[in-house]
């Protein structure tokens, strides 16, 4: 297989290729070791640089960076959310992102990351789950079937061991997209009528929703004891998906608290309502689940160490896949302190194309 050899090239992995690298890894082979790699970095937590990410608002949606280090390494994500981009026939969510050496700031890797946000969403949403739904799950709802609810229904088959899954979603023809690209997945698909008939019976309820609004996904009542809900569809000011009465009876975990509080279901609380920080479950020092009757909720807004652990993925799996290409895209002279030279020096060559 082709590996990455001059530093003075970055491997680049374009959509076809991030499409190959899945295929030839396996997509649960994928989820579960993204899973594994997210969990690895939560354990050293303290060890990263923590900001909320960077986020420019507009009336049509958000353009963000999520940037993060952990000391040695550097990584970003660039990432937009513009709910109406369907009526034109584009992508929600859209994505790429860099690791670069902290010793001498050279990027090491380029990529997309729509596919692979997706895959990490998934991962993340399903690791939680393994902590925080109660055991022995087998059925989950999930209300909102757009872009990411194939990864999530496989995510959770693969990691949680979830069998059966009750799809809804305002769009019969998104439900009966899913219906069509899990055939064969194993998993028992059924189609609802409404999200009160898809939670009924659901240990797991994932909520996964597009529209940039304060919406009421989920109602108190539709929620049961012993239920957890993986809410990721509220991910930025003012758009929401569960009743405030869900979150005021149930244990509340995040991934950074103080992104979580701006963007995350949380935003309907006191600023001092308490939560739990997962990386403090995944190390011991914090409780999950404690009992068959506690509701739980993981508010989940994706955060830059997951796109890290993500993009650390790739990187080492470049090697066994083959799929990149180097890309020019740092300028590399003779000299490092005659950038000008090189430009002059490329002139004749220029001139004679």
């Amino acid at each position: 297989m082709q590996t990455p050899s001059n530093k003075a090239l970055v491997p680049f992995v374009s959509v076809d290729n991030m499409m190959k690298l899945i295929h030839r890894i396996g997509i649960d082979t994928m989820l579960i070791g993204l899973a594994d790699y997210i969990e690895q970095d939560f354990l050293r937590w303290p060890s990263f640089d923590k900001t909320p990410r960077v986020a420019s608002h507009s009336a049509e949606g958000v353009i963000e960076l999520m940037p993060t280090s952990d000391g040695a390494t550097y990584g970003f994500k660039y990432v937009n959310g513009h709910p109406k981009n369907t009526r034109g026939g584009l992508q929600t969510v859209t994505a790429f992102g860099l690791l670069a050496d902290v010793a001498t700031g050279y990027p090491v890797l380029l990529t997309e990351m729509t596919i692979l946000t997706a895959l990490r969403t998934a991962a993340m949403s399903a690791l939680a789950a393994k902590y925080l739904a109660p055991k022995n799950a087998t059925t989950m709802a999930m209300i909102g079937n757009g872009a990411q609810s194939e990864f999530q229904c496989l995510a959770f088959r693969a990691i949680v061991g979830i069998r059966t899954v009750r799809l809804y979603d305002i769009d019969p023809a998104a439900t009966a997209k899913v219906r069509r690209n899990l055939a064969g997945s194993g998993l028992n698909v059924i189609a609802c009528a409404s999200a009160q008939e898809a939670v009924t019976g659901a240990d797991i309820i994932t909520t996964c929703t597009a529209d940039k609004a304060n919406a009421t996904i989920l109602g108190d009542n539709m929620v049961g004891a012993g239920a957890h809900i993986n809410a990721i569809g509220g991910d930025c000011p003012g758009k929401t998906e569960l009743h405030a009465d869900i979150l005021h009876r149930a244990t509340i975990f995040v991934e950074y608290p103080e992104q979580t509080r701006i963007e995350g279901e949380i935003q309907q609380l006191s600023p001092d309502h308490p939560v739990t920080e997962l990386w403090q479950v995944f190390n011991g020092t914090a409780r999950g689940r404690q009992n068959a009757d506690q509701v739980t909720v993981f508010d989940s807004v994706g955060f830059a160490v997951e796109d890290f652990s993500a993009l650390r993925y790739v990187r080492d799996h470049l090697g066994e896949t083959g799929a990149f290409v180097e890309i020019d895209l740092l300028a590399d002279p003779d000299d490092p302190r005659d950038l000008f030279g090189m430009l002059g020096r490329a002139a004749p060559a220029i001139s004679a194309a």
